[in-house]
């Protein structure tokens, strides 16, 4: 090897090893310490997490006063809430919604937090950690600086001192769902410090009983919203349903590491049928979601996380973190004032509104609105129905002009039929050749159907996952979102048995638990059909006067407001589309009906 070859050989090599040497340094060691520093982390959160839930399947679950009264707490009165704070650990563990009920008779208020040592534990907070040490963690000997309880014009502060660092902890709450955590973290010990925050949601349980001992009613009806995991995380949406969640299976976005991206600005939760609680962290920091995937692995409780960027804190030193918490109901209003009041983005997507958002959303503000005016939701959604309605008036004449029509054409086609029924090509050519002369369109009828179908989905959705109808009450109706609470078994309420007790009979309680609501909806649809000339297949036919029948049983167990939506459709349709083809000349069953009885008693009035 000559000596320009075995200096460069050699300064290649230098090179190489410096490199090697200072990517070790400044590249593999500090990512190493950060991993190791958060798997301690995990490691004491888990081994907390361990000794309380084995201490607390020892005992068993407490009754909720057993479980209230076993630790310090302060008390919540607020607008929208009452509960408890619990002081080892700052834990948010006891709150109503104080505006919400279990039933119509709004005697037992919607618990949606519980202290981890009843049945179905479920709590929110957040920790602090130096490096892999937890200073503030589940249980820390949290006090309260001062006296009094928290409301929304008098907040209150808690007070941790641990080994070198001291937080003073104001929490408030305003009128309705949102709790802030105002943390100053002072380092009081002689050496610099790297703290971070960690926010925590944890659930206990099985999470279908536990929708069921929450709000039964929304855990039955309840297949149209999105429950479970739900946050926005750079800017996207995130979803996974309770079941794939607790059986820990990954969620779109997720990393390798059980992380979703970094962000700023965003929310991580838990959610339910109208209920949720979800962690707002610093909006102004960086901050890194999860799922505690490791406590889904080994049975432990559901936990979602939110943990925020390091803060160095030099001897001496404080800084002051706001965190907050939502924990109520998915009121639009209320969520519409965080997302552009409070700078919570894309809060209002709590609502699940589905893939026909774009049909949803307008929908929901529409009858928002009206209700509003109105006064009542269950007039707001006749109102709405006859708003949807007035776009589709050109659509609708055509259509019904086209039945008119072929409606005329029924004693001609019938002669067709009969003429030809041995010949099916000359028939079919015979028939067509009529409509041609007649100007009929027989798909003519059917336009208005792909217009309402989505219509009609979007509705049923909008009504079914917002909270504006739940227990709304309108004519003989206490809540709107519940099925028709009448029944054909008890005479609609003339006889002494309870219609729920009918409804629940199996099988005899399909037939004879239908109420008054689906019963109108079979009825006007049948008089609708009886507009429309029939098929020429009798087969065809028989099922489509079938139909009404199937249909009602269907609705029967739907919503009660969507039915009165559906009837008031349906009432109104007839009535337009008959005017239609009493114009037209075309002759229809009801009209008949009506002349026969009006003819009937003129004969016996003579």
């Amino acid at each position: 090897m000559e000596k320009d070859e075995q200096r460069n050989f050699l300064l290649a090599m230098v090179a190489m090893i410096a490199f090697v040497f200072l990517y070790q340094m400044f590249v593999m060691e500090p990512a190493q310490k950060r991993y190791e520093a958060q798997q301690a982390l995990i490691a004491a959160q888990e081994q907390t997490a361990t000794v309380d839930t084995a201490a607390a399947e020892a005992a068993g679950p407490k009754p909720l006063p057993e479980a209230l009264a076993a630790s310090p707490r302060i008390t919540i009165e607020a607008p929208s809430l009452d509960g408890s704070i619990r002081l080892a650990g700052a834990r948010l563990d006891d709150l109503q919604l104080k505006k919400y009920f279990l039933s119509v008779d709004k005697t037992e208020e919607i618990r949606l937090l519980r202290p981890e040592e009843t049945e179905f534990g479920y709590f929110t907070t957040y920790y602090w950690a130096d490096g892999n040490t937890l200073v503030a963690g589940r249980n820390s000997p949290w006090t309260q600086v001062g006296e009094g309880s928290l409301g929304a014009i008098s907040p209150v502060t808690l007070r941790l001192v641990a080994d070198g660092v001291t937080i003073d902890r104001v929490v408030s709450v305003d009128e309705n769902y949102l709790f802030t955590f105002s943390d100053t973290v002072t380092n009081t010990s002689g050496a610099a410090k790297t703290l971070r925050p960690i926010g925590s949601i944890e659930r206990e349980g099985d999470w279908n009983a536990f929708l069921k001992a929450t709000d039964p009613g929304s855990a039955v009806s309840g297949g149209l919203a999105h429950m479970g995991l739900m946050g926005v995380t750079d800017g996207t949406l995130r979803l996974q349903k309770y079941k794939p969640l607790a059986a820990s299976k990954k969620a779109k976005g997720e990393t390798a590491d059980g992380n979703f991206p970094t962000t700023k600005g965003g929310w991580w939760g838990l959610t339910d049928m109208y209920w949720m609680s979800a962690l707002v962290p610093d909006q102004a920091s960086p901050f890194v979601a999860s799922v505690n995937r490791a406590s889904l692995a080994r049975g432990g409780p559901m936990e979602v996380r939110t943990e925020g960027a390091d803060i160095s804190l030099a001897p001496g030193a404080s800084v002051t973190v706001q965190n907050r918490v939502f924990a109520g109901a998915k009121q639009f209003d209320v969520l519409s004032d965080y997302e552009k009041n409070k700078g919570i983005p894309m809060l209002i997507d709590a609502i699940d509104w589905g893939w026909a958002y774009f049909l949803t959303k307008p929908f929901f503000y529409v009858l928002h609105w009206l209700h509003g005016h109105v006064g009542s939701f269950g007039w707001a959604i006749l109102a709405f129905t006859v708003l949807v309605k007035l776009p589709l008036v050109p659509l609708y004449n055509a259509s019904f002009k086209s039945m008119a029509k072929l409606k005329k054409l029924q004693e001609p086609m019938k002669e067709i039929n009969e003429r030809f029924a041995s010949d099916p090509q000359r028939k079919q050519q015979e028939i067509m050749k009529l409509y041609k002369q007649e100007g009929a369109n027989p798909i003519g009828g059917c336009l208005p159907i792909l217009v309402t179908i989505p219509i009609f989905y979007a509705l049923y959705k909008t009504l079914s996952v917002t909270i504006d109808m739940r227990h709304e009450p309108f004519w003989y109706m206490q809540d709107l979102s519940a099925p028709d609470p009448t029944a054909i078994g008890n005479l609609f309420g003339l006889l002494p048995w309870a219609a729920a007790d009918i409804k629940g009979i199996f099988i005899i309680g399909t037939i004879f638990g239908i109420g008054l609501l689906p019963l109108l909806y079979g009825g006007t649809m049948a008089i609708l059909q009886s507009l429309s000339p029939p098929p020429p297949d009798k087969m065809q036919a028989r099922i489509i006067m079938a139909m009404p029948l199937v249909f009602m049983f269907v609705f029967g167990g739907f919503a009660a407001g969507l039915v009165l939506y559906w009837v008031w459709s349906n009432i109104l349709t007839f009535i337009q589309q008959y005017t239609i083809m009493r114009l037209n000349g075309a002759e229809t069953e009801v009209g008949k009906f009506v002349a026969g009885l009006l003819g009937r008693r003129k004969a016996a009035a003579e």
